[in-house]
């Protein structure tokens, strides 16, 4: 499936955002999982500035307390984290577990995207 997927992207590299946005109509969507640099340039190709990016980050300590554990070939491959550079996100909210400061960062958030509509 992966190899499948790779070769989809190198012969068209718009191909899973554009079936994602098919027949899309709401007025704010959330895309939930993209992991590649060209998937946020062909959304702001398409969109411009109706983009804003997230991006959700955890310590490493607080990933293992949530049973994480890096798995060389899998957590250092492009699908895991081809957005580590070349991306300036619009926002970026911690998720340490902390209730209280995780619910204002998403408050804030959600301030600036009713501002947009």
């Amino acid at each position: 499936m992966i190899r499948w997927g790779e070769e989809k992207r190198r012969a068209d590299p718009g191909f899973f955002c554009r079936t994602v946005v098919q027949g899309a109509a709401q007025p704010v969507w959330v895309v939930s999982d993209t992991r590649r640099l060209s998937d946020v340039e062909w959304f702001r190709d398409a969109y411009g500035d109706a983009v804003l990016t997230v991006r959700v980050t955890a310590t490493e300590e607080t990933r293992r307390r949530r049973s994480w554990v890096f798995v060389a070939g899998v957590d250092d491959a492009e699908s895991e984290c081809g957005l580590d550079q070349g991306v300036t996100f619009d926002w970026v909210i911690t998720n340490d577990g902390d209730g209280a400061a995780l619910g204002a960062q998403l408050e804030a958030l959600l301030q600036d995207v009713r501002s947009r509509l």
